[in-house]
């Protein structure tokens, strides 16, 4: 598929949109036959150097954001929710620090421990030294996640205030490590066009990682983009069917911000062609506080996950219990909450 074959399925609509979802769903029911991934997300910092303009935890931000930033022990406690419901990849989100590396690499042996070793532990935590990269792959993490957000050099100085160069630096420090290294983008982002959508898709696809997401841009409050419309949810579903036709192998989310947007854009973004859903499990007392989307956010539990996998007609592939047993987890017909801070 070359670039103007993916700008003109970008535009997919009605019956051949169907088509493409239809492609991207054979194959990854191909290539991943035994369902959908499910992650434990733990924020474990709303702290970040970084000004992005489309992020309300920006550094200008941080004088009217409650912070917080959790110690091992929180974090060894929401984790233990995870292993208790039967889930086997661990995910650590964070803003960008310098802080916390060390104490990050205490608590990954910790949790390698608490699972016997039979755990995927994912970070993102932002632009790192290489050095630091390598300590945290010591101690057991296994992959890391670093969204470049857009390909378009000129959009992406002026929307995150650094260079393109400086990310893509670090995705391939990742690489050479051994990291299982995940990428993205946002759909929906002033002055992006078809056209730099299928640079994004190409240039995630040349950098030779395993996972790529494609989240819809949601205006937050207190931002420079606040007053933007959002993302366009056909867009952000084309281009995941792309991606799956083009990378079969790649571990695809469905984000939390297709569901944000509209009530079943998660089982949406299945039926478009993704394999993997994350839950959060963040302390509640803080979890308001990580401003990801702004003051008001889609928070999915376990009851929404595997009741949005079960309406896409899927199976969770690692999750061992039944989730009315699991601390936090209430599965109810409508499960989901929205944090308010």
């Amino acid at each position: 598929m070359n670039k103007e074959e993916i700008i003109q399925l970008l535009g997919t609509a009605g019956a051949e949109q169907q088509l493409l979802f239809e492609q991207a769903r054979n194959i990854r029911n191909e290539h991943f036959p035994q369902g959908v991934c499910i992650r434990g997300v733990v924020e474990v910092s709303n702290l970040c150097i970084c000004n992005c303009d489309y992020c309300p935890m920006r550094r200008d931000n941080l004088k009217m954001n409650e912070v917080f930033a959790l110690d091992e022990s929180e974090i060894l406690g929401a984790v233990e929710q995870i292993r208790t419901c039967g889930i086997h990849t661990v995910f650590l989100q964070g803003g960008e620090t310098p802080a916390g590396t060390r104490m990050l690499g205490g608590a990954i042996r910790k949790i390698r421990s608490m699972f016997g070793d039979e755990v995927n532990i994912i970070l993102n935590l932002g632009v790192k030294s290489a050095n630091e990269y390598a300590y945290l792959y010591e101690q057991g993490a296994t992959g890391y996640i670093l969204k470049f957000e857009t390909s378009d050099r000129i959009n992406h100085e002026r929307l995150r205030h650094e260079s393109l160069d400086k990310r893509l630096e670090a995705i391939r420090h990742l690489l050479d490590i051994g990291y299982e290294v995940g990428t993205g983008m946002i759909i929906g982002l002033p002055g992006q066009t078809l056209d730099s959508i299928a640079d994004d898709i190409l240039l995630a696809r040349s950098l030779n990682v395993q996972m790529c997401s494609v989240s819809p841009f949601l205006p937050a409050p207190h931002t420079p983009l606040g007053s933007c419309p959002h993302g366009s949810i056909n867009l952000s579903l084309n281009a995941i069917s792309i991606m799956r036709i083009l990378s079969p192998d790649w571990l695809i989310p469905s984000v939390s911000a297709l569901e944000k947007i509209r009530a079943g854009g998660q089982v949406a973004g299945l039926n478009a062609g993704a394999n993997v859903i994350t839950v959060n499990y963040t302390p509640k007392r803080e979890s308001g506080k990580y401003h990801i989307y702004g003051e008001n956010r889609f928070v999915v539990t376990l009851g929404h996950a595997l009741q949005t996998i079960a309406g896409a007609g899927l199976r969770a592939s690692d999750v061992s219990v039944n989730p009315a047993s699991a601390p936090g987890a209430i599965p109810k017909e409508t499960d989901h909450e929205i944090v308010s801070s």
